[in-house]
């Protein structure tokens, strides 16, 4: 076996994480003191990362429980290497210029180089997910890493979000999909491989080039391709195939998650929406949420007034939603009296996330808006709690992403769509065409 390498770990990992430490097999570990003083900061409260810091801090005092770190480290578990939490050191004399601020950030890397500087011959990284970090640390030579574990591969984020590939059937085979008393036909005759669940087609007859195009799922229980009809919800109508299939997905009960990506303006909200109010007779409750993304950190209590006073710049957007199915409708219309009927029962329940978190999801439509901002743990805590005949639905943009220690490859989202791909339970529909406006579709193309 090689040598074990050393890796100094920088805050937003344990935070991003509380098990990390134990990812990096027989490798040793650094902790700088920066890093458990900026910790210490973000113990206190109810959101993921404080929850990360705590289970993290009792970790490592539950390996260093009665002993001392010494100059090698503490065994952190069967297997795994040794740990240790290392004081501040300075940069040394020929980088001391490289930084004139003295913060956090600036004595992880100096304690890192100062690691490096002092295992000759050893490899060691500082692993961050602050990009600027890694930036800082490669202009001072010191080798850095993003911190990977949860990453989804590339590869499987291009195929979530490509467009839905066309195939060419015999014409006789799309009559029998179309037309036919059982709207299914083999999925032989289109595949050479038998799809994954609820996998979606779009077919056009085989001969005619400007044919009609047929959208379809493989339907796993029925071992069939089937046709998908186009639906209407609460009055909305899908303007595209992609929003068809969503619409699909959205009002088939058998599938129980759903997610739906797409850039501004792709109606991933809206449909949702809609799909639970026409299936609402089916639920007890619909709640639709979003969790509530604030710059540094700071909790609704730095705004002034009321719980509803302090949620309404986080909730407007999906009032607005609301607003366009209600806009449908006369004001004095038994639809809209329905819609506000819902609200004042609350029976609809629009709520920032964190306080719908407690309540019970049994045999509940829950749409979550802005997903994409969520991490893998916060997204199995609330999947997770889904109980009998509740069905979850959450939409975002992937690269739209608002919060510092998520990217692409590792939110909530993603690792959803990648975990729970096959599953005959789930479908996952990616939005590419927007339908705000003309001016809207060309400008998030553009600029």
């Amino acid at each position: 076996m090689g040598k074990p390498k050393i890796f100094v770990l920088d805050t937003n990992v344990p935070l991003h994480d509380h098990k990390a430490i134990r990812r990096f097999r027989d490798n040793n570990l650094v902790i700088p003191i920066a890093v458990v003083e900026e910790l210490d900061k973000f113990k206190k409260g109810n959101d993921t990362l404080s929850y990360n810091a705590r289970h993290f801090l009792r970790d490592l005092d539950k390996i260093s429980e009665g002993k001392s770190f010494g100059q090698e480290g503490l065994p952190i578990g069967k297997d795994l290497g040794l740990i240790k939490v290392e004081p501040n050191h300075p940069f040394p004399d020929n980088l001391k210029g490289l930084f004139i601020d003295d913060i956090q950030d600036h004595r992880i890397l100096a304690t890192a180089i100062w690691v490096r500087d002092n295992h000759p011959g050893t490899f060691v990284a500082l692993v961050t997910k602050d990009v600027n970090l890694r930036m800082k640390a490669k202009a001072a030579g010191m080798e850095v890493q993003d911190y990977l574990t949860d990453r989804v591969d590339e590869a499987r984020i291009e195929n979530a979000n490509s467009e839905v590939q066309y195939y060419s059937v015999d014409p006789t085979l799309m009559q029998e999909l179309v037309y036919g008393s059982g709207n299914a036909i083999d999925w032989k005759h289109v595949v050479p491989k038998k799809p994954e669940a609820n996998q979606l087609f779009k077919l056009r007859w085989e001969g005619e080039k400007d044919s009609e195009v047929v959208c379809a799922r493989f339907d796993e229980d029925r071992d069939k391709i089937v046709l998908i009809r186009s639906h209407s919800a609460y009055g909305i109508k899908p303007r595209n195939d992609e929003q068809k299939m969503a619409l699909d997905a959205l009002m088939n009960p058998k599938v129980k998650l759903v997610t739906l990506t797409g850039g501004a303006g792709t109606g991933k909200t809206l449909l949702a929406l809609a799909a639970a109010l026409e299936q609402e007779n089916d639920f007890d409750h619909i709640y639709i949420s979003r969790p509530t993304v604030i710059l540094g950190n700071q909790d609704i209590g730095f705004l002034p007034g009321d719980k509803n006073t302090k949620m309404t710049p986080f909730l407007q957007p999906l009032m607005d939603n609301l607003n366009v199915i209600k806009g449908q409708f006369k004001a004095s219309s038994r639809e809209a009296q329905h819609l506000d009927g819902l609200l004042k029962d609350e029976k609809l329940i629009i709520e920032p996330l964190a306080y719908i978190r407690g309540r019970s999801l049994g045999n509940a439509f829950f749409i979550i808006d802005e997903a994409q901002n969520l991490t893998p743990l916060e997204v199995k805590t609330i999947v997770t709690r889904a109980g009998e005949g509740t069905k979850i639905v959450l939409t975002g943009d992937i690269f739209q992403i608002d919060q510092p220690y998520l990217d692409q490859w590792s939110n909530g989202l993603t690792h959803t769509g990648e975990k729970m791909d096959g599953q005959k339970l789930f479908q996952h529909v990616f939005l590419r065409k927007g339908e705000r406006s003309d001016l809207s579709e060309i400008a998030s193309k553009l600029l």
